[in-house]
């Protein structure tokens, strides 16, 4: 590919080893979350929400569990400001809730910043100025210590402000394109600010360091937070926070592996949505927790709702295949694959500590409100028996012999193929019915009497073309009465290979269910039918005749 050696690796290594958290295997418990839909997120968007979208999205939000939600840049414009107002003047704010507000580190926008959030009962002011190598050099022509003198001055003009306003503060600081900055000189400004701030245990500051422009490998990223983590002022004092951005598609490895760095406080927003490629996903980091047995302490029970409350405020799409939360991550159209999951929910009914270990499924779908039929196993030209039975089975109560489950996959895939479509669970039904249950032509059954006598006699009648006829025949059982009345009255002769029954619960009418498999004689083809009557024997005749029907031996 041309060009590549116009690009380098712009990021900064620490300056001593810090490769601690390699030694961790996983992420024990849940960060401290901050949602930043309502302005990293809403600046992202082609059409930013409106204030009623916005006071929605803020009320879902603290629906799904989050603490601190940072509501905007309340000096950007009007919108913003008055959405913070909003919230404050008409008491939306939970008491356990803090918001959070960002300001650059310029005095006008630090005082209107203020402004905004005047009369919260717990608020973040989240001060930042870009300290990266290529902003200092290109946009502000500033050297290192006319940088750093902005943010301590700013952090100066926070201390002077919150004494005006009656306000429960906290501070947070972020030295923007951290990932571009040389971070000996990311720590010093830190630093810098923290001792101008003076954290205590009752009011510990933020420092938040962002992938404002992903650069490296995470592996990088989480030694840079190590780094800062162990060498970082009044650190116990220190609520050590992230903001990955996801411009080289790692953005929730930057996050977990920053985690085992050292990091406290995760800022992100909902399905990923953000500047560019978007922040970390904070669905994802959770839900990875989740299925790692940790709590991560957001509520993500009903994913279905909090994608139609994204996408609809937002205008934005959830991708298909995002994780956990893409209408597909769930489906399985591959026969192995429905197969593998068929067997596995099979087992897990069986298994006393009922934890999750169904193959192919991460998590149990149900956890977070999505259905097993119509989001785990879907069916088209790919699909197996596994799965189209497992269809049936769940959504209509049919539990078809496992042989019959082939042939009935077969049949159902070319249907698929030749209409190049997706099947509805409820196609599938409709092509069993029409195929296998109580077929009823060339030959169909009237009605059906048994006498014991030395064995069985049995007495059918049934319609030959539109003819109705009475045969007779004698046999060990019921089925081998009739099997054998047809043979001798038919000249033709077959083998019952497989029969199996069971009750059936459809709308409000108790129906048995009866699956016949005969071989007829010249032909090892097992022929399959299905019988669905309010009695048994009944049931058992019609699968018998089904497949007898379908065997295409016998003259119409």
């Amino acid at each position: 590919m041309k060009n590549y050696e116009h690009y380098k690796r712009g990021y900064y290594m620490p300056p001593v080893k810090s490769t601690s958290w390699v030694d961790k295997e996983y992420i024990d418990k849940a960060p401290a979350w901050c949602s930043v839909d309502l302005r990293d997120g809403n600046q992202a968007l082609i059409v930013p929400m409106s204030l009623d979208e916005k006071l929605e999205f803020f009320q879902e939000l603290v629906r799904v569990g989050f603490k601190e939600i940072e509501v905007g840049f309340p000096a950007a414009s009007e919108t913003e400001y008055k959405f913070c107002r909003t919230l404050i003047e008409e008491n939306l704010i939970p008491d356990d809730v803090t918001i959070q507000v960002l300001t650059q580190a310029r005095e006008h926008i630090i005082k209107k910043t203020f402004e905004a959030v005047s009369g919260a009962k717990n608020a973040v002011v989240h001060l930042y100025n870009s300290t990266s190598y290529a902003q200092r050099t290109q946009v502000f022509k500033k050297s290192k210590e006319e940088i750093l003198k902005i943010a301590t001055d700013g952090a100066k003009l926070l201390n002077d402000l919150a004494a005006q306003y009656n306000v429960n503060y906290q501070f947070e600081y972020s030295p923007e394109s951290f990932t571009g900055t040389e971070i000996d000189y990311a720590l010093e400004v830190c630093n810098a600010v923290i001792d101008e701030w003076k954290p205590t245990p009752e009011r510990k500051v933020i420092i938040n360091l962002p992938a404002t422009v992903e650069m490296s490998l995470p592996h990088v990223y989480a030694s840079q937070i190590e780094y800062m983590s162990n060498n970082m002022h009044n650190r116990e004092n220190v609520i050590l926070s992230l903001h990955p951005h996801n411009d080289r598609g790692c953005g929730v490895a930057d996050a977990e592996l920053g985690l085992l760095a050292g990091a406290d406080r995760i800022e992100g927003t909902l399905f990923g949505n953000g500047e560019r490629t978007g922040n970390v996903d904070i669905i994802t980091l959770a839900m990875n927790m989740f299925t790692h047995g940790v709590d991560p302490e957001l509520d993500f029970t009903d994913i279905p709702r909090i994608t139609e409350v994204y996408e609809r405020l937002t205008r934005m799409h959830v991708y298909e295949r995002s994780p956990y939360t893409g209408a597909l991550v769930f489906a399985a159209f591959s026969g192995s694959h429905q197969d593998a999951i068929a067997k596995g929910m099979k087992c897990r009914e069986e298994d006393p500590d009922n934890m999750w270990t169904v193959p192919y499924l991460p998590l149990n779908p149900e956890d977070i409100g999505r259905k097993y039929d119509g989001d785990v196993i879907r069916i088209n030209s790919q699909s197996g028996k596994g799965g189209i039975g497992f269809i049936l089975e769940q959504k209509y109560g049919f539990d078809l012999p496992a042989k019959m489950r082939e042939d009935l996959g077969y049949t159902v895939k070319g249907v698929s193929d030749e209409q190049h479509k997706e099947l509805s669970p409820k196609e599938v039904l409709d092509i069993f019915q029409k195929v296998y249950v109580n077929c009823s032509s060339p030959i169909e059954l009237k009605e059906v009497h048994f006498v014991q006598k030395d064995g069985i006699d049995t007495e059918i009648t049934i319609t030959v073309n539109d003819t109705e006829k009475v045969y007779h025949g004698h046999g060990n059982g019921r089925l081998d009465a009739v099997s054998n009345a047809i043979m001798k009255h038919f000249d033709i002769k077959f083998s019952l290979i497989s029969y199996e029954e069971h009750s059936l619960q459809l709308g409000s009418n108790s129906q048995a269910c009866a699956y016949v498999g005969i071989e007829v004689e010249g032909n090892p083809k097992i022929c399959w039918g299905a019988g669905i009557r309010t009695d048994i024997i009944d049931a058992s005749v019609s699968a018998l005749i089904s497949a007898l029907n379908r065997t295409n031996s016998i003259s119409k």
